[in-house]
């Protein structure tokens, strides 16, 4: 028997901040919200449920998992997520030609958006 992923958790401090940052920038709904646990929406038809878990303590090392985000224009991209609360971590990386960028979310937990090939 082989698993499927049901659900994509993130750790973090406020649920809130966490759906309304991934929500805006993925433009998914919140489906399920219940004491430290709240769902957004299924990442594609049949995809995983992107869900956050709130802990008591705030990110403190390099994510061992992490989302890339493939985009047409990582400058856009990168302008639309920082007016959402995300940092870029460092700048563009990679081929130029199809370049890369690390980016971090309100909580600190890193993401990259990468040139859709």
């Amino acid at each position: 028997m082989i698993p499927k992923v049901g659900n994509l958790v993130i750790d973090c401090v406020d649920l809130d901040a966490m759906a309304a940052f991934w929500g805006g920038l993925l433009g998914m709904k919140t489906t399920a919200a219940s004491g430290d646990w709240l769902d957004l929406e299924p990442l594609g038809t049949g995809g995983p449920i992107l869900s956050f878990q709130r802990v008591p303590e705030g990110k403190r090392t390099k994510n061992r998992l992490h989302l890339d985000l493939d985009v047409p224009d990582i400058r856009l991209a990168g302008e639309r997520a920082a007016s959402l609360g995300a940092t870029p971590a460092a700048g563009p990386m990679g081929n130029p030609a199809n370049p890369f960028q690390v980016w971090r979310d309100p909580e600190g937990n890193e993401f990259c958006f990468c040139t859709a090939s």
